[in-house]
């Protein structure tokens, strides 16, 4: 099961989902309480290592910027976020030899994977960020590397997976304290949980 954590802001962040079995990290470059700057995306990318893939998260930013700062960052991976990105977003990315991710809602949104060229499909729910739990059952029989996102938590990953079997599983603020602010404790359970 692959396991991304998302919205991490702190070196101690990224240590602990690594430590705990992570496969992905996600940092949050667009307006978010999960925010970080690009230089503070440039040095957690750099404490990142290279087993796993560093995913700069990116909503409602031109793909010229998107593209400038995967390259000043080291990024491994470019996830942008939402309808706002069509098809020719991810081909104008394709060069840089980065994964490319899509991560969309199922409201209208082709659900397959490698619809508009990504690598990876994250299906979140409509309210991004929210952390509130949705319909996943509608993506049984998804097939390909697609990650189940939205409303997971220590609590019910392992139900989700069970039910929808998804690829993979992204997570952020169900391993939250406060909004914005990782607890690593709920990190640990989290990938325990995943991965049983």
């Amino acid at each position: 099961m692959f396991v991304k954590i998302c919205g991490l802001r702190t070196e101690a962040d990224v240590e602990c989902a690594v430590t705990a079995g992570a496969h992905a990290v996600g940092f949050v470059l667009t307006p978010s309480p999960r925010q970080v700057t690009v230089a503070e995306a440039a040095r957690l990318v750099a404490a990142v290592p290279p087993e796993v893939l560093s995913v700069g998260v990116f909503l409602g930013m031109p793909v010229a910027d998107v593209r400038d700062i995967a390259l000043r960052t080291g990024l491994g991976a470019v996830q942008l976020h939402g309808r706002g990105y069509p098809a020719e977003d991810f081909a104008a990315l394709a060069d840089l030899g980065l994964r490319l991710v899509r991560a969309t809602s199922t409201d209208g949104s082709p659900v397959e994977v490698g619809a508009f060229g990504e690598d990876m499909l994250i299906l979140d729910s409509p309210r991004a960020g929210s952390g509130e739990q949705w319909g996943w059952d509608a993506l049984r029989g998804q097939t390909g590397q697609w990650l189940l996102a939205g409303g997971l938590r220590p609590g019910n990953v392992a139900d989700a997976v069970r039910a929808v079997r998804p690829w993979g599983v992204d997570v952020s603020s169900g391993v939250e304290s406060t909004r914005g602010t990782k607890d690593h404790g709920l990190i640990r359970e989290f990938l325990a949980a995943a991965r049983p």
